[in-house]
């Protein structure tokens, strides 16, 4: 429940235990006139469907960036951007073009040059285990058939190929047995130095800053991942990798494959002690990751440390930390509506190491599900961001992100400090971020009723030592018997940092 108090990151990208993410859904987030569009585009406050465009594109990104600049964001994550037939572009046509309805590839270079002026950096989504029907190789295999020039591309089983009747077997090998998306046969060369190429080509040549690798354990050709790494390493040293995996992945982060996963299993923890009993187990039923049942502040704990017992502390440092995503219900729907579940879960994301991630809309508690007795639908956590109707913003929780990622800023202890689990008793938790300079408690009540807390602090602060408030609270504290009370109102958390003497 410790970490070192001078923490050594090795070949991990120091910056990224400094940033603050923010994910983009591409269509959804915003749409620039500056892209054409074609006539059958959804209006942008329709509801989100698996099918349809609803036409965000990269300018419209470009044309917000003052609102992450503003919130405090310095770190973007797209989904992918690369040409396609779908609305989130998981189903790659091209791999070296980036979809013409999000403004090309010189939307591309023009989003990273102004994201790189406001000191934010850009990290892609590689989809490298699975293509698409319409992915040029493939598609020549759907036209030729056996004479096709690229039959080992593919894992082909029988002929004929069935790419789109269901009531058949499609005959190929496919993720998850979608035939929508026909799986790489990596253990051919070309199509490993093809993976290989694409990863280096943007950072080559469009000063990429990192990769988000989508289900990478399904590839399982030997040596792909390392090689990846240091292929794509050598071109940019800070170059940030993270794979998508939502289980613990030890395994992964030994320092040959990726910096960082994305940490659903800091998410489920975090949502269920900051949920408790609202977390809806329909919602969540047929995700990857383990929001429910709630727990108290003990069950988070030992979670948490459990975390920390997995990771050497220069990974934990980079850890990508998210609370929710394209893949997973919105924090307020899980918590059936409930806001108080969003800020206490951003509260605890904020304050623990790594690097935070926020889903473009959390910050204005935008809607997802409205539905919590059924399984999550993906569609349900993709709406529009709001633009047109800034009057459904919720105001108070815009300021409540500013605040609290300034704060996070502010305080190199709150980024790379020693962690200490404190106090973790019924619905309230307390932990410590100190490096050699500042020491800050974080106290989060998830209970309906007000407590006082006392909570033990020796070794870490003496007698005497007076603690002041600096988030969600104005009440100060000093320490006494070793302990220090710390009052925290219902459904809230709050910050206080010790005063040097």
């Amino acid at each position: 429940m410790t970490a070192p108090m001078t923490p050594t990151l090795g070949c991990r990208p120091a910056w990224a235990r400094d940033a603050v993410f923010y994910q983009i859904f591409p269509d959804r987030f915003a749409r620039s006139e500056r892209v054409a569009k074609p006539s059958n585009v959804r209006t942008w406050s329709s509801p989100p469907t698996p099918q349809g465009y609803h036409g965000g594109d990269l300018w419209g990104i470009i044309e917000h960036l003052d609102h992450l600049v503003d919130l405090g964001i310095n770190a973007v994550y797209l989904t992918p951007i690369f040409q396609s037939a779908c609305n989130h572009r998981y189903h790659t046509h091209d791999y070296y073009q980036v979809d013409p309805m999000l403004g090309g590839n010189e939307a591309l270079r023009s989003l990273i040059t102004a994201a790189h002026a406001r000191r934010i950096r850009i990290v892609l989504d590689g989809v490298f285990n699975h293509a698409s029907r319409g992915f040029f190789q493939f598609h020549d295999i759907l036209e030729n058939g056996p004479d096709s020039a690229w039959l080992d591309w593919f894992h082909i089983h029988a002929w004929p190929l069935v790419p789109y009747d269901g009531g058949r077997p499609a005959n190929y090998t496919s993720w998850v047995n979608n035939r929508a998306l026909p799986k790489f046969n990596t253990d051919n060369p070309a199509v490993r130095e093809y993976l290989m190429q694409v990863g280096e080509y943007w950072i080559r040549e469009y000063d990429i800053d990192g990769w988000r690798l989508d289900v990478p354990v399904d590839i399982r050709t030997p040596g792909f991942w390392e090689e990846f790494r240091s292929r794509t390493r050598a071109l940019k040293p800070d170059l940030y990798l993270v794979g998508e995996i939502w289980r613990e992945a030890a395994d992964w982060l030994r320092g040959d494959r990726f910096d960082a996963t994305m940490n659903y299993e800091f998410a489920a923890a975090a949502i269920a002690f900051a949920g408790g009993d609202r977390v809806s187990k329909a919602l969540v039923s047929n995700r990857s990751y383990r929001p429910f049942p709630g727990t108290d502040a003990a069950g988070y704990a030992q979670r948490i440390e459990q975390l920390q017992s997995a990771y050497g502390w220069e990974t934990t440092l980079v850890q990508f930390n998210l609370l929710a995503s394209h893949d997973a219900p919105r924090v307020v729907s899980i918590a059936r509506g409930d806001k108080a579940t969003l800020r206490l879960a951003t509260l605890l994301q904020m304050t623990y190491p790594g690097a935070p991630c926020i889903y473009y809309g959390d910050e204005i508690a935008l809607r997802g599900a409205k539905r919590y007795d059924r399984p999550h639908r993906d569609p349900d956590a993709r709406w529009p961001f709001p633009w047109h109707d800034t009057s459904s913003w919720d105001r108070a929780m815009l300021g409540y992100f500013r605040e609290l990622i300034a704060l996070r800023h502010a305080c190199p202890a709150l980024r790379s400090g020693a962690f200490h689990q404190l106090h973790a008793k019924g619905q309230q938790y307390v932990c410590l971020r100190r490096d050699d300079s500042d020491t800050l408690l974080v106290a989060v009540n998830a209970a309906e009723s007000p407590a006082e807390l006392r909570v033990p602090v020796s070794p870490h602060l003496v007698d005497g030592q007076p603690l002041a408030a600096v988030f969600g609270s104005e009440t100060h504290a000093t320490v006494a018997g070793q302990h220090v009370q710390l009052p925290v109102p219902a459904r809230s958390g709050a910050i206080w940092r010790a005063i040097r003497q």
